[in-house]
């Protein structure tokens, strides 16, 4: 008998385990298995009270979804215009999101809630863009709106995903401070629209960020903005923004270091004018140095002579004035690796037919050694051609020579042939190319009229996605610029309107209230094709069209 007992209290324990297996999977949320990757949004099915409602009372806000959702960064993503001293506090519950207001609704108001990106299906992060819930306490919704464009000011781009955003003039000191209540990110086609805005004076902001705070970081951030505040007072469809880089308003180092040869890189954060490097200690070593800046001056390498230092400072000078004072350090016992390497401008394993070979070392050539230098013609051993030092390049050799077509090329540079800096030598050099077919490239000829002789205009050549400059010329008249042998491709022109006519696009300034230089791209594209001249004409207007 007591064995039957315990055969049934058994099975008893085994339908209970079971049941409770059963209940619990159906209870647990489960992740769908297999079909196509979900990039869906969810949806929203109810709104509890009611999107746009008047004569708001509620305390508690619900919003019900098609699927489960998650909050992601919602101290981020999350704004309520006008703003609350206790804000809002949001809940994700399965398909439901509360909200419930802490603080005491004004009268005859409209709110905004804008939850950004805050609210994703649980599954795959899919997020609600621009997804806003908007009530009034009193009897009507405010109803102005303001929409318009977002492009970029070098490119012309549309800027995708770029936060627009208004500031009510009272509180536009909170710029680059706190983000802001009411924005809005743009579409696919950079446009954006703000809606539900009360009569009031404006400021207007398009910010493409690196970090998603929602607050301007000049260091990392593009900016554009409307310098003038404008008033609301009906709805407003044309705005237009352009986006730029501030240059840093307050110079800094943002790299530096002593290379393994002995030499040394920095990198700042501005374009300097007219820079100059000077070792202030010990002095004695300042005068066998070689400083190459880049072409736009932000960036520069030094070689130093003397390397039996233990420390030395270095002062960056730029129209006469010192800007910053930077020490490197050393051990005695360091020793320093100098091979001397060699680029060039050969495009894959051509070379250009219209230009002679350029190579360009990674230290200041002080000899090469002619006899150790061998450049093989199908084959054949060849004399006759010449190295040539650049002028205006301590780095940069040209190796001319009457270049034959559907022949194949070799260049040697012999071990030790070249000689550097601190007495720096090379492994041997080895260059294998091919002379391109001529027919290949061709020429634009473009006659450009400008609309006022008092200005300067830049006309660039720009590559199909707008981003390489290949070509540029200063533009102080009407007349012919010819961009000649260039490789057939897709390119496009635009004129810089140099207005300080130093030669080159200046950025903006939101402090100053100061605008980047206009651009405007000719809208047809230019393509040159191989072995055909092109010849076009551009009409600068004498202001572009936004």
């Amino acid at each position: 008998m007591g064995k039957i007992k315990r055969q049934l209290s058994l099975g008893y324990f085994y339908y209970l385990l079971l049941l409770a297996c059963l209940i619990y999977s159906c209870a647990s949320i489960q992740t769908p298995q297999g079909g196509p990757r979900d990039t869906n949004p969810p949806k929203v099915l109810k709104m509890e009270p009611k999107d746009l409602s008047t004569n708001f009372r509620a305390e508690k806000i619900t919003i019900d979804f098609d699927e489960f959702i998650k909050l992601a960064n919602e101290f981020k993503e999350f704004s309520i215009s006008p703003e609350m001293e206790k804000p809002p506090i949001l809940k994700a519950k399965l398909r439901r999101l509360e909200i419930e207001l802490q603080d005491t609704l004004e009268k005859n108001t409209t709110y905004t809630l804008n939850f950004g990106k805050a609210i994703a299906d649980i599954t795959e992060g899919n997020f609600i863009k621009n997804f806003t819930y908007v009530f009034s306490t009193g009897p009507t919704l405010d109803s102005l709106s303001v929409s318009g464009n977002v492009k970029n000011a070098l490119t012309g781009a549309n800027e995708i995903d770029a936060l627009v955003f208004i500031l009510p003039l009272a509180r536009d000191t909170i710029f680059g401070k706190r983000k802001p209540a009411i924005y809005t990110l743009t579409d696919s086609s950079g446009n954006f629209k703000l809606s539900n805005l009360r009569k009031d004076s404006y400021k207007i902001y398009a910010l493409k960020e690196a970090g998603g705070d929602k607050i301007y970081q000049q260091f990392t951030d593009e900016i554009g903005y409307i310098k003038e505040p404008f008033v609301l007072d009906k709805n407003i469809d044309t705005l237009k923004l352009n986006i730029f880089k501030e240059l840093a308003k307050d110079f800094r180092i943002v790299d530096r270091r002593l290379n393994t040869d002995g030499s040394i890189n920095m990198e700042f954060n501005q374009r300097l004018r007219k820079p100059e490097i000077k070792v202030i200690d010990p002095a004695g070593i300042d005068a066998g140095k070689i400083v190459r800046f880049t072409k736009n001056n932000d960036s520069l390498k030094v070689w130093l002579k003397d390397l039996s230092f233990d420390s030395v400072k270095v002062a960056i000078i730029d129209e006469g004035k010192a800007l910053d004072t930077v020490k490197f350090t050393r051990s005695k016992k360091d020793t320093y690796t100098r091979n001397i390497q060699a680029g060039d401008n050969l495009i894959g394993n051509m070379l250009n037919p219209f230009k002679d070979l350029k190579l360009n070392f990674n230290f200041p050539i002080e000899n090469i050694d002619i006899s150790k230098v061998t450049l093989l013609e199908d084959s054949i051993p060849r004399k006759g051609f010449t190295l040539t030092k650049d002028s205006l390049d301590i780095l940069s050799y040209t190796f001319s020579y009457p270049w034959k077509k559907k022949e194949k090329y070799i260049l040697k540079i012999g071990e030790n042939a070249v000689t550097g800096f601190l007495n720096s030598k090379n492994k041997e050099i080895t260059k294998t190319f091919d002379l391109d077919e001529s027919d290949n490239y061709s020429s634009l000829y473009i006659n450009v009229t400008v609309p006022d002789t008092t200005k300067n205009y830049i006309l660039e050549l720009v590559n199909e996605k707008k981003e390489i400059v290949v070509g540029s010329q200063r533009i102080l008249k009407s007349g012919q610029v010819i961009f000649a042998n260039y490789k057939s491709g897709i390119y496009f022109a635009r004129i810089v309107y140099d207005d300080n006519k130093n030669g080159l696009w200046d950025t903006g300034n939101v402090a100053q209230g100061i605008q980047p230089e206009l651009i405007w791209y000719e809208p047809k594209e230019f393509s040159i094709r191989a072995n055909f001249e092109r010849r076009e004409q551009i009409l600068i207007p004498k202001i572009p069209n936004p």
